[in-house]
């Protein structure tokens, strides 16, 4: 029997996997392997496999019974690599242990360093080195982040430690203390460690699978969950681990560490972007204690930093690491988010990946590298997240707008964000709840305030630079960020924040600007940015090769106008209802549901019809030559009717009628369940008035905007059937009204009439229903409803742990349940199909926005309707489905 294989090595100039296999081994895995193929200076290591992490949560937390053995062959292969032994007191070979997620997940799981440090080996590194500072600062390292991540020791417990020795020598920074300073940390950190229940593990060996053990166990932990759940990261995906020689960053003068981006991953500018600090390990450059340098000489002119950067301190190595960006660049394709450690002069790289981006900067990225040849067109538009796009279509500051700066930073993620102030994050998610904008202050950021960060409309920190947690995860969630304001204060406890002499309390407003860096009192006012330049040519590439149609749900004016702006072919829902909410208007809509004849309801019809009309003109207008479909009254009529008494006594006082009637009406109206109840397609049955007065009103607005020259193209919709007799019945009154109109003004215009199919009888009967209708709209918000028995309103109660327990991958309203909702779709649109074969299918649902449905969509219908702001993410999702169905055929 074939032996499985747990551990992969990696390290000088050879290994035993390469990039394509980060399904197995990794991101950071695969990356190492392949960094070490290509002639990249790579510290030697193993890689223990996503498999193993799989069979580790589905035994209870034991590993295969052969892992032992392959971890010891490895190390024996890495210890002949480098002529050094784990756990020998002469010549120590130590270890970093790291986490490494087929997909990206920076700063959710948990890292060891320095692994294998002992009260014997330190004495060994101490004089190997010649540097026994350098060895004593590595150790306690060790001891804080092993007992940290390891053993639950809380960090504070070692911070509090170094605050009162730095305090207490006036210090700065920790790598000011002297080495008996260092060695009586030590041993208070151990102290701490043994009053916690445990002594420090002595036995490298023992730590090496401490460290192994917490690395896998991390994945299952609490800000890990909430990452995966945010980014739509698979649980049964597992992580892998590396165990990687170490390198040190802080062994003196001539070494450091730092992190780099190819090209700058907030802008996309193609220059050479990073921190580093001199004689640092890597948790210094994100910690934000210390100031990270820049690397380059533009950046240190851009940022007014008085700090040398490392072109000017390590020029022979900067070279070296420049080539190597521009190695990997090529190699990859893409732009490199890179770890690099300088030790006694020497450079190594500890990582290599597709760097996170903002949507800014995958937009000009994406668009760059085509220029330059390094990419086709087609795979620009698959590097773009559709939901990315979302960033670049919202508001940013009105440079017209009155500011007052307060305070400045670095400008760590692009973007305006404007909000009451909060300092935690779960103030954040309270405020979010409540439907209020916040921007989350904190000193520095951690993965524990991931999901109070997502809340958050943006996020200012104090300390951090542009590599920081705060700063990589704003960007990866597309969250403006300020961070590293040197000048602001934050008290937690009274709960206030100052900069300069301007003091803020918590819900205060405030405004932070992520491109700029500027901090600013207030709220200042917004604006809806052009879509030009690099947008427009990468949005023609779009429409280019997609072959879905993108309309956009549109009633007002101003949505109908920023659809078109962003390209919408069309309105694929107008829903009408939203239009007799309006105050000079609603009185008449209430006056026709209280009418108790015919001819009353005719009367109050009659003074909503010139309303309606010009609605129905100001949208034809808009779109001229472009399909507006409008759907007839969908909801139950209570809901334009009050329910509280207070409310029924002002209406009635405006209508001039008893309040008892219209409580009586009320009442008269009430449903158990309305969603199923009198509305739709069945009120034009049992009212067949509001179906008149709707279709006239379309019909001579029509006839209006064509008469001045414009093109028009009305679709009338009818919602919620459930049969082909339903919609006959409104097919006959709507043509039968188009006629009268046709008759009265000696005017004709093409119109069709089309239905929602939001129903699973309606989709059943696909096939005789398309005996009647022009065109579908898969109405996906009520069919989710109806095939799954399930509330939207209320199935939030329980919907977060269906998903979690995998009864569904992903929230149903929100990405399409194409095994059971799809199919109901996929049988209609083939038996609609049959019947009709030019019959248009389309959906306009929440799902007609989501990038995953979009993609399902794209092998049935002809087209989708969103949001206007979802315009562009849908064209790109539309686009992004016809290159990879290309590709797999």
């Amino acid at each position: 029997m074939t032996e499985t294989k747990w551990v992969y090595t990696f390290g000088d100039g050879a290994a035993e996997g390469k990039a394509d296999m980060k399904n197995l081994l990794g991101g950071k895995g695969a990356n190492l392997a392949e960094m070490c193929l290509v002639g990249v200076p790579v510290p030697p290591g193993m890689t223990i496999t996503t498999d193993v992490c799989t069979y580790y949560y589905d035994n209870n937390h034991q590993y295969p019974a052969d892992l032992k053995n392959q971890v010891l062959k490895a190390l024996a292969h890495i210890e002949q690599t480098l002529g050094k032994k784990f756990a020998d007191k002469e010549n120590p070979l130590l270890f970093s242990v790291r986490s490494g997620a087929r997909v990206s997940m920076p700063g959710m799981m948990d890292t060891v360093l320095n692994l294998g440090l002992n009260d014997e080996t330190v004495e060994g590194l101490a004089k190997i080195s010649g540097n026994a500072k350098f060895a004593y600062d590595s150790y306690r390292r060790f001891i804080q982040m092993y007992a940290d991540v390891v053993m639950g020791v809380h960090s504070h417990k070692f911070e509090a430690v170094l605050d009162r020795v730095r305090d207490a020598n006036g210090y700065t920074f920790d790598n000011q203390m002297t080495i008996d300073q260092l060695k009586g940390v030590i041993a208070e950190f151990k102290a701490i460690c043994e009053k916690d229940g445990k002594p420090l593990p002595q036995d490298p060996m023992e730590q090496l699978w401490g460290g192994i053990g917490a690395v896998f166990k991390s994945w299952m932990v609490e800000r890990a969950i909430i990452y995966r759940k945010l980014n739509n990261i698979s649980e049964k995906w597992g992580t892998a681990v590396n165990v990687q020689a170490m390198v040190f960053g802080n062994s003196g003068d001539n070494s450091a560490t730092g992190v780099c981006f190819s090209r700058d991953p907030a802008t996309g500018e193609n220059y050479f972007y990073g921190e580093y600090l001199k004689n640092a390990q890597g948790e210094d450059v994100v910690a934000g204690i210390r100031t990270p340098q820049p690397m380059t000489k533009i950046a240190k002119e851009r940022g007014k930093v008085d700090l040398p950067c490392m072109e000017e301190e390590f020029p022979v190595l900067f070279k070296e690491l420049c080539d190597i960006r521009a190695k990997l660049e090529a190699h990859y394709k893409d732009m490199q988010d890179m770890e690099f450690t300088i030790q006694d002069g020497k450079l190594w790289m500890l990582q290599t990946r597709n760097g996170k981006r903002t949507g800014t900067a995958a937009l000009k990225i994406a668009v760059d590298m085509v220029r330059e040849g390094l990419i086709d067109k087609n795979t620009a538009i698959l590097r773009v997240d559709a939901a990315q796009l979302d960033q670049l279509l919202h508001p940013m500051f009105d440079k017209k707008a009155k500011k007052e700066v307060i305070g400045m930073g670095l400008p760590a993620s692009p973007g305006a964000a404007v909000g009451k102030i909060v300092f935690s994050a779960d103030d954040a998610e309270k405020s979010a709840h409540l439907g209020e904008k916040c921007v989350l202050v904190r000193v520095e950021t951690s993965p524990e305030d991931i999901a109070g960060m997502h809340a958050a409309e943006g996020i200012l920190t104090a300390r951090g630079g542009m590599t920081s947690h705060a700063a990589v995860v704003a960007r990866g969630m597309g969250k403006p960020c300020v961070s590293g304001v040197a000048e602001l204060r934050i008290d937690y406890t009274a709960k206030f924040l100052k900069m300069g002499d301007v003091v803020l309390k918590e819900g205060d407003m405030i405004s932070i600007d992520g491109t700029t860096g500027q901090v600013m009192k207030g709220a200042l006012a917004l604006v809806v940015p052009e879509m030009t330049g690099d947008f427009g040519e990468f949005m023609g590439w779009v429409d280019a090769v997609r072959t879905l149609k993108v309309r956009a749900n549109a009633e007002t004016p101003l949505d109908a106008k920023t659809a078109r702006n962003f390209g919408a072919e069309g309105i694929g829902l107008c829903r009408t209802e939203h239009m007799f909410f309006d105050p000079s208007r609603i009185n008449h809509m209430r006056e026709m549901i209280l009418a108790n004849t015919e001819a009353d309801r005719r009367k109050a019809l009659a003074k909503l019809l010139p309303y309606q009309r010009q609605d129905f003109v100001d949208l034809f207008t808009i779109m001229e030559g472009l399909p507006v479909t409008i759907r007839l009254l969908d909801p139950p009529l209570h809901e334009f009717l009050p329910n509280k008494h207070s409310e029924q006594v002002e209406i009635a006082q405006e209508l001039g009628v008893p309040v008892e009637e219209i409580a009586a009406r009320t009442t008269q109206l009430h449903e158990s369940n309305p969603m199923l109840g009198l509305r739709g397609c069945r009120l034009a049955v049992v009212y067949p008035e509001i179906c008149e007065m709707q279709t006239q009103a379309i019909i001579e607005a029509a006839i209006e905007v064509a008469g001045k020259g414009l093109k028009v193209l009305p679709e009338i919709e009818v919602p919620l059937i459930s049969s082909k007799k339903e919609l006959e019945i409104c097919k006959k009154i709507i043509d039968a009204t188009a006629e009268k109109v046709f008759a009265d003004t000696g005017k004709k215009v093409h119109y069709t009439v089309g239905t929602m199919i939001e129903l699973p009888r309606a989709a059943l009967l696909s096939g005789e229903i398309a005996e009647v209708a022009d065109f579908y709209e898969f109405g996906t918000n009520d069919l989710t409803q109806t095939a799954l028995g399930m509330s939207r309103d209320d199935a939030g109660s329980f919907l977060p742990s269906y998903v979690q327990k995998g009864v569904y991958d992903a929230d149903p309203f929100a990405s399409l349940d194409a095994t059971g909702v799809g199919k109901l779709v996929a049988m209609a649109c083939k038996d609609g199909r049959a019947t009709k074969k030019d019959l248009f299918l389309g959906v306009c649902g929440e799902h007609g926005g989501d990038p995953k449905s979009i993609a399902f969509f794209n092998d049935f219908l002809d087209g989708v309707s969103c949001s206007p702001y979802r315009v562009p993410i849908a064209r790109l999702a539309a686009a992004q489905a016809a290159v990879r169905k290309a590709k797999a055929k």
